[in-house]
This record gives structure tokens, C-alpha cells and sequence, in this order.
């Protein structure tokens, strides 16, 4: 253990508070539990809507995470332009996973829409299963 020592010379042994270690386990329970809560209902009644059931999911884990880099990498007691030196840069790397992901089904949209292979795709028939032969389909454009 290690010990600090006093004005006067004195070693005295180091106290090690858990009281902040058991409030954040509590505050992420509770998090976790109300996002469980959540999925509990949806699976049960249906209710929210999936598109909303997403977003409160979001916010309830961009909540935890938050909250776990505020105590774990000891964000909370850092000065601001700490923070923001450090906080500025993640939230670009999660704009741009946003802008690629975008961009990404912009070129499949595009690339389905005008490229005559991709658009004719769908037009194919695939033999169903169970060993049956499917009638053999013709490709758009090809000699009979």
C-alpha cells in the first residue's frame, strides 16, 4: 500500500475511495438496464417503432460511452481545451464513418440505377431448392 506523507513528516497510509467506482457501476446498470427494459417491450407489444427504438438505443449507449470516458480516462477533471482537443477529433471520426457510409450507398444506388449488369441482376431466375430445375431464364438482350 502505498502511504502519503504529511506536512510534519508522518507517513500515513493512502485511502482509496470506492465510493466514485460504485456510483459508476450503478449509473451504467441503470442505463443498461433501461435499454434491456426497452428491447423487453418492443419484443412483447411491438412498441416503439423500430426506427425510434434505434434512436433512444443511440442515445442511451452515446450516454454510456460519454459517461465511461468521463470517469475512466478521467475527462471529467481535466481543463476544457483538454477535453476538446481530445473530444473535437472523435466526433470527426464518427462524421466521417457517416459521410462513407453515405457516399458508399450513393455509388451502390447509382451503380444499380445506370450500369446495365447490376440493373438486369434481378431478372435472373435461380433453380428453387429441392433439386427441381427451373426453366432456364434468358438474359435481357441475348440471342434466342
Amino acid at each position: 500500500m502505498s502511504s502519503i506523507e504529511t506536512t510534519a513528516g508522518h507517513k500515513e497510509p493512502a485511502h482509496f475511495d470506492t465510493k466514485p467506482i460504485w456510483r459508476t457501476f450503478w449509473i451504467l446498470l441503470g442505463i443498461t438496464m433501461v435499454e434491456l427494459v426497452l428491447a423487453t417491450i418492443h419484443l412483447k407489444t411491438g412498441f416503439p417503432n423500430k426506427y425510434v427504438l434505434n434512436g433512444m438505443y443511440l442515445i442511451l449507449t452515446c450516454a454510456k460511452a460519454f459517461y465511461i470516458i468521463a470517469e475512466f480516462m478521467h475527462l471529467r477533471h481535466e481543463i476544457k481545451n483538454m477535453i476538446m482537443t481530445i473530444a473535437v477529433p472523435a466526433l470527426l471520426f464518427v462524421w466521417f464513418i457517416v459521410a462513407f457510409l453515405w457516399d458508399g450507398n450513393s455509388y451502390r444506388e447509382l451503380r444499380n440505377r445506370y450500369d446495365q449488369h447490376h440493373a438486369d441482376e434481378h431478372l435472373i431466375k435461380v433453380a428453387p431448392e429441392g433439386g427441381e430445375s427451373a426453366p432456364a431464364a434468358k438474359k435481357p438482350g441475348s440471342p434466342e
